[in-house]
């Protein structure tokens, strides 16, 4: 009953110890890896040669040194304090000593620390039976620990500092897992010993190329790119472009009822990343489903703008992108009036758009929803740490030289919010392993990056997530000071209950903000699968609780749980409000010619 975990170490088939290399073999992989690595090098030397490097990864790391410094100057000023800290770890490294000498000596022992249940990082059985990987697993995860207490226990820290900090913190945490090194990985140990090293030189071919992809950087591949192409087998939904202008395309997409909702749809997508996210394939397409439903449904495609474009701001992207789209619905249509749909971004834009229209009386839009998308910034959630004066000026001195934000700065940051699920677990599998990541269309999108023109970023950042102008009542477009309250139309905001990017409390918050009646609807998940969530999937849930006030802790509870898809709740929503049909319309409605076929040419320009 009381045999020791060692023994399940030694019967462990496959384990880490077990695999014997072909030493010729493996001497051959070891020279074809330094010969990989002499390619990775040349990759990132190349732009550096050529004077194209990219900038901004030294003010990046400049901003965690002060950052981690201000912590540590909380620490230094009370000494101690850093006694005590000193010796909370050594108590936890000696307790985690003294198990694994009971281990050794036969007995069964409680882990010192355990990972998270959701942590997949220590999934293979060799971090809990090999005793060697089990106390390398419970050392890193007792110093990462301590290491976030330090930041959390710090004395007089602006809450802006601190949430900083913790985010470096487990930026390094993550990068510094024993899961990233062969040599600390029983995985990736057993994995090159019975591969004779074929694994790495894979991999380093692989980081070669991903290195040469990103222009001197690593854009670490989350997909096999190759088994998608955007208007083939991802973003089909047929539809035709019906006009153009330097910031957008407006798709119309081609009935498949021979009725349709009179009132049309507008949907404004986000400009960081493409409208895409909203047509992956058949079954995901919302757009497609919109269709189906009998909606005339016409979708903004932006521009991957370049240094031609660095000017246009949101005042731009309102009258050439939001108001073009209006005129040119009307004018195939014959409707004066549509409903709109705005998501993340697109969604403020869309806000800060139906405030502007208040203010002159303009009446286009009759209805409004959101998808994740914050008008109140004032807990704007983990983004945030990228916005400070110091860092706002940063990054508008690397626009100035280019005219535009690099979209590999916003994918990176987005993933650096999960940085072990999107940055590291890739690192692992692609460059460790020497496995081509699977074809998957969601993060094959992901990938599909894009620029943003300067003014319209400095705008965002400055008016919105540094001093929350919207939600304020201080913003002003095109010379009209803009206030949420006189937007009384009805509106549909959806959040999503697990958001790190428009968290759920931010978007409670903004339907506050609104001066007519709000339905405010949670859904299960995330970000991008909260909202993508086909009925036929029957995946997640979603919550309803009438309008949003009080606590959003208190609306959640009393709220009704709903299994499924939110899809059908809103449609029904949209349709009570203007449920007169009218005869399928045709793109371009005979009175403008197509441009091209969906998805159109913009969303074909990568970075």
């Amino acid at each position: 009953m009381n045999r020791h975990v060692d023994d399940r170490a030694k019967d462990h088939k496959g384990s880490a110890e077990s695999a014997v290399p072909d030493f010729d073999q493996f001497a051959q992989n070891m020279g074809r890896l330094v010969e990989e690595y002499g390619k990775v090098t040349a990759a990132y030397l190349k732009p550096l040669e050529r004077g194209v490097a990219k900038t901004g990864q030294a003010d990046e790391a400049s901003d965690m040194v002060r950052t981690l410094g201000r912590v540590a100057e909380q620490w230094v000023n009370d000494p101690a304090k850093i006694i005590e800290a000193q010796a909370s770890l050594t108590r936890d490294f000696m307790n985690l000593w003294s198990a694994a000498l009971k281990r050794a000596g036969g007995e069964e022992v409680a882990p010192v620390a355990e990972p998270d249940k959701r942590d997949n990082r220590f999934k293979d059985p060799d971090w809990t039976n090999h005793p060697t990987f089990d106390f390398i697993k419970q050392a890193y995860l007792i110093g990462s620990r301590w290491a976030e207490t330090m930041v959390d226990k710090a004395d007089d820290l602006d809450p802006h500092t601190r949430n900083k900090a913790r985010f470096y913190i487990k930026q390094i945490a993550g990068a510094l897992s024993p899961t990233n090194f062969v040599a600390t990985n029983p995985e990736l140990l057993r994995e090159t010993l019975q591969q004779n090293g074929e694994n790495l030189v894979r991999g380093m071919k692989m980081l070669a190329e991903d290195v040469e992809a990103g222009g001197g950087e690593l854009k670490i591949r989350q997909s096999d790119a190759s088994a998608f192409e955007v208007g083939v087998n991802i973003a089909m939904t047929p539809g035709k472009v019906i006009f153009r202008n330097e910031i957008m395309e407006l798709i119309q997409y081609a009935p498949s009822t021979p009725q349709v909702l009179k009132r049309p749809l507008l949907i404004v997508p986000p400009w960081i990343n493409k409208f895409y996210i909203l047509d992956l394939n058949p079954e995901k397409s919302f757009i497609r489903w919109c269709v189906e439903q009998g909606l005339t449904v016409f979708c903004i495609s932006w521009v991957n703008p370049d240094a031609r474009h660095a000017t246009k701001d949101f005042e731009a992207y309102m009258h050439e992108g939001i108001f073009a789209a209006l005129e040119t619905i009307e004018r195939v249509t014959g409707e004066k009036r549509v409903s709109a749909i705005g998501y993340c971004v697109g969604g403020t834009l869309l806000g800060v758009t139906l405030a502007y229209m208040a203010a002159i009386g303009d009446k286009r839009i009759d209805s409004a929803t959101f998808f994740t998308t914050q008008v109140d910034f004032s807990q704007a959630g983990e983004l945030s740490v990228f916005v400070d004066e110091e860092q706002i000026r940063a990054i508008e001195e690397q626009m100035a030289k280019t005219g535009y934000l690099d979209g590999s700065r916003m994918s990176g940051a987005f993933n650096m919010l999960r940085p072990n699920d999107l940055i590291w677990s890739y690192a692992v599998n692609n460059y460790l392993k020497g496995k081509t990541p699977a074809a998957f269309d969601l993060l094959y999108w992901n990938s599909d990056s894009t620029r943003m023109p300067a003014a319209n970023h400095s705008f965002y950042l400055r008016n919105c997530y540094l001093d929350n102008k919207l939600a304020r009542g201080e913003m002003t477009i095109d010379g009209e000071r803009l206030d949420l309250r006189r937007v009384t139309m009805p509106v549909y905001n959806l959040a999503t209950r697990e958001d790190h990017i428009a968290p759920a409390q931010s978007v409670f918050n903004g339907s506050q903000c609104f001066g007519g009646p709000v339905e405010h609807v949670v859904a299960g998940s995330g970000h991008i699968a909260g909202v993508v969530n086909p009925p036929n999937k029957v995946k997640y849930q979603y919550w309803t609780g009438g309008p949003a006030k009080g606590s959003f802790a208190d609306w959640l509870t009393k709220a009704e749980e709903h299994p499924g898809s939110w899809w059908p709740h809103w449609f029904a929503w949209l349709e009570a409000q203007a449920p007169k049909k009218v005869a399928a319309r045709e793109p371009g409605g005979g009175k403008l010619p197509a441009l091209a076929d969906a998805p159109g040419t913009y969303v074909k320009v990568r970075v």
